[in-house]
């Protein structure tokens, strides 16, 4: 099985390493570059063509969140892992606005980073384990819509929900559902507004909470860690 490609950005050379160190217990894994800033982690992104970008969230010249928009306009198929030293649900609505699927505290990538890359590879949601927490209880049951908008959803409506939630473009959209590109847009604009979302990040936070896409990771709280 030829393995998957992984770019690590991150400006502390001791983080990398480590990650580094991580990937290679695993042969599915394959580094192919390094980059010590934001800039870079874009330009090497195009160079070496990785499958997954592994990103500090704040690094110097570029910061994580605004390298992961330019590396997703350039190479949308590219997965992207967003790394952090903090939690907060501002923070995840950041991540998601910027196209990234999973977020990770840097406190749990010795346990965590593999299972991560796993999940995006699969198309899946993943977020440390005190983030799910988060999207889980507080941040979504401030977003509720309503348990009639809910049940009101057709079958193609939640296939295109959990198309958009996983990242594909309304192009991809309309590929796999056999639809015209037109079509696929209006879908996505009908849903955005019966479900009273304003962004995609809402939209993903909306599938999760409501079992359209699976969010990865150590199950909340249950571990008691």
């Amino acid at each position: 099985m030829t393995p998957n490609k992984v770019l690590i950005a991150d400006d502390h050379d001791v983080v990398r390493q480590g990650i580094l160190a991580l990937l290679g217990k695993h042969t599915q894994f394959e580094v192919c570059g390094e980059a010590g800033d934001g800039r870079e982690a874009v330009q090497k992104t195009n160079e070496l063509c990785p499958d997954i970008v592994i990103i500090d969230i704040g690094m110097p010249q570029l910061n994580g969140l605004d390298a992961t928009r330019q590396i997703l306009r350039n190479r949308p198929t590219t997965k992207v892992l967003v790394l952090s030293m903090y939690e907060s649900e501002q923070v995840v609505r950041d991540v998601l606005d910027a196209g990234a699927r999973g977020y990770l505290l840097k406190s749990d990538a010795g346990r965590d980073l593999i299972t991560a890359l796993e999940a995006l590879l699969k198309n899946k949601t993943f977020f440390t384990t005190k983030i799910s927490e988060m999207v889980l209880s507080t941040f979504l049951h401030g977003k509720q819509t309503g348990e009639p908008v809910e049940s009101s959803l057709t079958s193609r409506e939640r296939e295109v929900i959990q198309l958009v939630a996983e990242g594909k473009t309304t192009k991809e959209v309309a590929v796999a559902l056999g639809l015209s590109v037109k079509t696929a847009d209006t879908h996505r604009a009908n849903l955005m507004r019966k479900l009273r979302v304003h962004s995609v990040s809402e939209l993903v936070l909306y599938a999760i909470r409501n079992n359209i896409i699976q969010v990865s990771g150590p199950p909340p709280s249950s571990s008691g860690e």
